[in-house]
């Protein structure tokens, strides 16, 4: 998702940069990061897990020492316990802004995704030009690392609806029922879910499990959601959904 947010902020004027660790022939997207390192102000990372978050701050990459460095904005979906730690990792100086977005691929290509936005009020109202390029709704929920809280949430939801829309679309098959007329009906019945309304554009609505794709992301998602949870909280029901969406097959 970050290239096409990359797109957008260039779109809108920002001079904007990547970088990727796999080499990519685009111009302004590059595997060089002390290119990006010397010049960048504001840091929006978009990678997958905390391993890989850890390593564009603090380790491989660790953009936490490029000189200009004044405002780094988390939008990779994290634990909300591991994103508030940051604040004591992070030198003072650097505002820190939590920002995990929902809406899949054809969302930031078409830049209208939905942002959770956690940090100090008067830091989210400076960089919202940013968002505004990348976005369409925008939730201030509250201190940093509230966006992150409420993104975990949320795809806690996302992913109930990716199981059981997957499940019942699967006992469909078996009854003989036609998948488009089913998926219609959903989409103006009881039934309605994210997943089911957009079946046919958003991109792993059909995928099997695999440690490397967004299927997977969904499985972490729900990791990060427990590493969350209330101390008391009843987990039988999302360890459920976790394991029915980490076996998952592809879908044709």
């Amino acid at each position: 998702m970050g290239g096409p947010m990359l797109t957008a902020l260039r779109n809108a004027g920002f001079n904007a940069q990547g970088f990727d660790v796999v080499p990519k022939d685009e111009p302004h997207i590059t595997n060089d990061h002390l290119t990006c390192k010397n010049k960048v102000e504001t840091l929006i990372t978009v990678v997958r897990d905390i391993t890989q978050t850890d390593d564009v701050l603090f380790g491989a990459q660790a953009f936490i020492s490029a000189p200009k460095l004044r405002r780094i904005i988390i939008c990779s979906t994290l634990s909300p316990r591991y994103v508030r730690d940051l604040r004591a990792r992070i030198p003072e100086h650097i505002t820190l802004i939590d920002a995990p977005m929902s809406g899949a691929q054809i969302a930031a290509q078409e830049a209208r995704l939905s942002f959770m936005l956690g940090g100090d009020e008067t830091d989210l109202d400076a960089a919202q030009p940013m968002f505004d390029a990348m976005g369409q709704h925008f939730h201030q929920m509250g201190n940093f690392g509230n966006g992150m809280q409420a993104k975990v949430l949320n795809n806690l939801l996302a992913a109930s609806h990716t199981a059981m829309t997957r499940m019942v679309l699967d006992w469909a098959d078996d009854a003989g029922l036609d998948e488009k007329k089913l998926l219609n009906l959903i989409a103006t019945s009881s039934g309605q879910n994210w997943l089911a309304s957009g079946f046919n554009d958003i991109e792993f609505a059909r995928d099997g499990h695999s440690s490397d794709n967004t299927i997977g992301i969904l499985v972490k998602d729900v990791e990060s959601a427990l590493d969350a949870a209330p101390r008391d909280a009843d987990l039988t029901l999302p360890k459920t959904i976790q394991t029915h969406i980490a076996a998952l097959k592809p879908r044709n």
